[in-house]
């Protein structure tokens, strides 16, 4: 039996199902004793170094949640993990890093994987963005690797098979959910694409006299089961992948679109990219399927998509409609959801091949990843980790760490209730 430890940052509790899913997917499915440690503080200097008793603690493997540990969004920075987390540097183990939103801030994240000896790099872009992502990367000693941003959980597959049964009809024709937000510039094009449709869609549902259930606002996201029981109610959903075209290795694309926007806020995508990035929308080919559209096949909701690859799991008029991306079939895509004549074969087929497959669940994840970076660690699903005291002493530190957590994210949600916001304001600048 190995020995893992996943390094992560949380800074509030509880953590979103998808979220909790993903990070717990290792202690759920290798059979391995599992650690874990979270780095971040809620305040200077940013984050924890690893306490003695993991320095002592041999691993074979340790793995990076890079998104998790905030390195590229402020305040938290590299340079400040980088004081706290020396150990990780020197240590001998196997060292994985699981990277997303590769298109803000790329050049930590490529430091991080040279200056700690990354020996493998799970990414979600294409193999032909890797060097434009990671251009120090030494190839020949870091092994790179496609992955999902998400996968199937079986405990969530089998609480939206629970919830099923509970729904007897679909009263929504069209049902979708995206954020809007000022700033969505800094993304590239595409990002307006998850915002076009859903207006689009509004307006040919009422010529058609479709039901939908249609929001961008923020206010009307759907978490958890929350969000599996809108699907089920849902005949058909809408959505493209997700991804950016420009690639903002230091941060100052996003700095800038802000700053325009701050003074023009009413400014549309062609003079905010005149004016802040001109020419380079297209550059970044960073697009993947998202955890939304596997769920759409969990729960047999007839998916509407914009043409695109979806990493090559989704094949359009098989696994969903195709939408063109200049919307030039709109008319024939709204027929086919009056009509309802191509939902039950495609959701089907959807459900067979994606679902009932398994290929796409954190359990084949884990598999495959271990099977690449531990090919000769046994797995003993059977064995007894509570009669290690070493191990049964972490799960104690871990609970503490989570307790903590929780007391302070039930303070902050009490301070933003009942105090006025120049005084959280005031108190985040104290911590700060």
């Amino acid at each position: 039996m190995a020995s893992l430890l996943i390094v992560y940052g949380a800074k509030s509790h509880p953590l979103r199902a998808t979220t909790e899913d993903h990070l717990y997917c290792f202690r759920r499915y290798s059979g391995h004793q599992c650690y874990y440690f979270n780095m971040l503080r809620l305040g200077k200097p940013w984050y924890r170094k690893p306490p003695q008793f993991i320095r002592r603690q041999r691993f074979d493997l340790i793995v990076f949640y890079l998104d998790l540990l905030n390195i590229q969004w402020p305040p938290y920075t590299l340079d400040a993990l980088v004081e706290q987390a020396e150990y990780f540097r020197d240590v001998k183990s196997v060292k994985v890093a699981l990277a997303q939103d590769e298109f803000y801030n790329t050049d930590l994240l490529d430091r991080f994987v040279r200056e700690f000896g990354m020996d493998h790099v799970f990414s979600l872009a294409p193999e032909s963005e890797w060097t434009k992502i990671y251009p120090r990367a030494d190839l020949a000693k870091v092994r790179f690797h496609r992955v999902l941003p998400g996968y199937l959980d079986e405990r969530r597959l089998r609480e939206i098979t629970r919830q099923a049964d509970a729904v007897k009809n679909r009263p929504i024709a069209i049902g979708y959910r995206a954020v809007k937000s000022q700033n969505m510039h800094w993304l590239g094009r595409h990002g307006f694409m998850k915002l076009e449709i859903a207006d689009r869609f509004e307006s040919s549902a009422r010529q058609y006299g479709l039901s939908v259930d249609i929001s961008t606002r923020a206010e009307d996201v759907l978490l958890g089961d929350d969000w599996y029981r809108f699907l089920l109610q849902s005949k058909y959903t809408i959505a493209v992948e997700g991804g950016a075209s420009i690639l903002d290795r230091d941060g100052s694309v996003r700095q800038k679109t802000e700053a325009y926007l701050a003074e023009r806020p009413h400014a549309d995508f062609d003079e905010v990219e005149r004016a802040c990035f001109p020419g380079r929308d297209g550059e970044l080919n960073y697009m993947a399927i998202s955890p939304k559209h596997l769920e759409s096949c969990a729960t047999r909701t007839c998916q509407i998509l914009v043409e695109g690859e979806y990493n090559g799991i989704l094949t359009p008029g098989v696994h969903y409609i195709e939408l063109k991306r200049d919307f030039s079939n709109i008319g024939q895509v709204m027929e086919d959801v009056r009509t309802d004549r191509l939902r039950g074969t495609i959701t089907q087929r959807a459900y067979t091949d994606i679902v009932e497959s398994g290929a796409y669940t954190y359990r084949a994840f884990v598999r495959w990843a271990l099977g690449l970076t531990l090919p000769t660690a046994t797995s003993d699903p059977s064995h007894d980790s509570k009669s290690d005291l070493s191990y049964v002493f972490g799960r104690l530190f871990e609970t503490a760490q989570w307790i903590e957590l929780s007391i302070l994210s039930t303070a902050l949600r009490f301070i933003r209730k009942v105090l006025p916001p120049s005084v959280e304001t005031f108190l985040r600048k104290m911590v700060a």
